[in-house]
């Protein structure tokens, strides 16, 4: 059972009061506010990523979000539909994140095979396919990050930027980089394969 803060008269704090005290450095007064609104913002945020395996980990950021941005609070408005926003966000962009994941492992992976090809070729393909993947996942976040927007999601080099926070020359520069990276992580693989067929 969660204890309320109670100010002197003995009515509980509201939560535009505890906002304000949270955003003046009462832990406590935060701590409040979370114990209030963590169940609603976990179903929202179990909503919005449909379910609970991105759920959890969205409330806790949204939460340490939330705190962070208090200064931005108005006072006097509401404070559970400003949490809750947070907290959707969060889920939305986890969510997103996780489906990009996935769906990059699977399209690197499950290229579709040309129907004329032999069952050979489509099996090298696929094994193409397979090293891709295995060498994108030994990248660092940043080097996968900007060699899929740029070549699996096919974004411009704007967009690459907006989406990174970046410049332009800087998505130009990472990913000449991280293309050199990835095609040295892949001649080792195909030069061992040449030496193996021998």
């Amino acid at each position: 059972m969660v204890t309320e803060l109670r100010p002197v008269g003995g009515r509980p704090t509201d939560d535009a009061e505890l906002a304000m005290r949270a955003r003046d450095g009462d832990v406590r007064a935060y701590e409040e506010l979370v114990a209030r609104y963590q169940e609603v913002a976990y179903r929202v945020a179990w909503v919005v990523a449909r379910g609970a395996g991105e759920a959890e980990d969205a409330v806790q950021e949204a939460f340490v979000k939330a705190y962070q941005h208090l200064p931005r609070f108005r006072p006097g408005a509401p404070f559970r539909p400003w949490l809750l926003r947070i907290v959707a966000n969060e889920a939305r962009n986890r969510a997103r994140s996780s489906r990009r994941r996935e769906g990059l492992a699977l399209r690197v992976a499950a290229q579709p095979a040309d129907a004329a090809q032999s069952p050979e070729a489509a099996a090298l393909e696929r094994e193409d396919a397979e090293l891709l993947a295995a060498a994108l996942g030994r990248l660092s976040e940043r080097d996968r990050l900007v060699i899929a927007y740029r070549h699996l999601f096919e974004m411009s080099e704007a967009e690459t930027a907006e989406a990174l926070g970046v410049r332009v020359g800087t998505v130009k520069s990472r990913l000449s980089r991280a293309m050199n990276r990835l095609r040295a992580d892949l001649v080792p693989a195909a030069n061992t394969e040449v030496i193996d067929e021998r």
